[in-house]
């Protein structure tokens, strides 16, 4: 995978077609790895590798005993993300309560005042930036909301996790895990004084109950990934799933015309461009095999699963490089991962990007590119595919 190629950040699926025709399970050179690496490109390959228990997110014991220069605050380094079960297990269960069907469902129609509140200064004809103005701070909002982050925060809060996933700069992603973690710190210190009843008040409760079901490392960390893993994703969706859509004006007619087939487009446009194009740090701690043809994968074989090349894999998905709002298995995306670690936050993604989606087709009907496409910029992110910036005519 060439990250140092603009190329790649744009359009990444004829590099990921590249490799996927080489193998879907392809070993390939990795500094710091003696027997490289392995890059997971095939959508069964990679529900496997999501899947399985053969491979490892423990990212302390793949690093312990090896030199490195980094300064990532604890809380970023280790957090349920980079656990397995059962300490992922317990973290989770911790949660999973505040994101489940029924939850997003109450949540709702305050997601829908958010996005109307947002536009409601936007009018026909104008030119707006449609990740700064609504995907943007749509979700950041609501899982600030959830958590209980104070409205005057919630600025540095994005720009510090933006921070996070800046690929090839280990200074400014270093600096910005302890702004964030020191910021997440004071701030469940003043909730312990004062709360409020929002989720980081029920998670210090548990940490401070007589059974306390996590540690203050865990409590931190956790408060920590839930603030960051709770928008970033979400931010990328809603920009590539408009953009998607804008350069497929028959499916944006579609849409309008019959609006009951939001929830179902939502599928198609998150395998057709999925936010998540890398997933989170995988390790064989033995050796094992891969896929139908059992490649080899040696024990502390870095294994990066690719979301964004398994939803275009021809062998699951006719076409794959078409987009279809009627495509009959497109809920079969990987874009919410797989498995044990499948997105916690999946449900309100999914409604959070459904809700924009349908107050944009209601209140501009007639949105289109501000620019051509291809002078459009994206972020320099190995995990993301996200825009910088949506600018369009409302």
């Amino acid at each position: 995978m060439v990250l140092n190629d603009p190329a790649f950040y744009r359009d990444r699926y004829p590099h990921y077609a590249a490799l996927r025709a080489k193998a879907p399970v392809l070993p390939i050179p990795f500094a710091g790895a003696p027997d490289g690496a392995v890059v997971v490109t095939g959508h069964q390959e990679a529900r496997q590798a999501l899947a399985g228990a053969a491979l490892s997110k423990d990212t302390g014991a793949y690093f312990a005993d090896k030199d490195s220069d980094r300064a990532l605050h604890p809380a970023v380094a280790r957090n349920m993300l980079t656990t397995d079960p059962p300490e992922h297990t317990r973290l989770r269960r911790l949660v999973t309560r505040a994101f489940t069907t029924a939850t997003v469902h109450r949540l709702r129609p305050a997601i829908e005042a958010l996005a109307r509140q947002l536009t409601a200064h936007w009018e026909p004809g104008q030119e707006v930036d449609l990740v700064e103005g609504l995907a943007a701070p749509l979700p950041v909002t609501v899982i600030c909301e959830l958590l209980g982050v104070p409205e005057r925060d919630r600025p540095a809060i994005g720009v510090w996790s933006a921070e996070l996933f800046v690929t090839g700069d280990h200074t400014r992603i270093d600096a910005a895990s302890h702004a964030l973690s020191a910021y997440m710190a004071e701030l469940i210190a003043a909730k312990r004084t004062a709360p409020d009843g929002a989720l980081i008040s029920e998670l210090i409760a548990a940490r401070d109950g007589e059974d306390a079901p996590l540690d203050e490392h865990e409590l931190l960390s956790l408060a920590v990934l839930l603030l960051v893993a709770g928008h970033e994703t979400t931010t990328a969706a809603i920009g590539n799933g408009v953009l998607a859509l804008l350069r497929h004006p028959e499916a944006w007619a579609e849409l309008l015309a019959d609006p009951g087939r939001i929830p179902a487009a939502v599928d198609e446009l998150l395998r057709y461009d999925a936010p998540v194009s890398i997933a989170t740090w995988r390790w064989a701690p033995a050796a094992t095999t891969l896929g139908a043809d059992a490649t080899p994968v040696p024990a502390g074989t870095p294994v990066f699963v690719c979301p964004g090349a398994a939803n275009r894999d021809p062998a699951r998905f006719a076409d794959p490089d078409r987009m279809d709002l009627a495509r009959p298995d497109a809920a079969a995306h990987l874009s919410f991962g797989h498995g044990a670690h499948r997105c916690l936050g999946a449900p309100l993604a999914h409604a959070e990007v459904e809700i924009t989606l349908r107050v944009l087709l209601e209140r501009f009907p007639a949105l289109r590119l501000a620019v051509p496409a291809e002078q459009l910029t994206w972020r320099h992110s190995r995990l993301f595919r996200g825009l910088t910036a949506l600018p369009v005519r409302l």
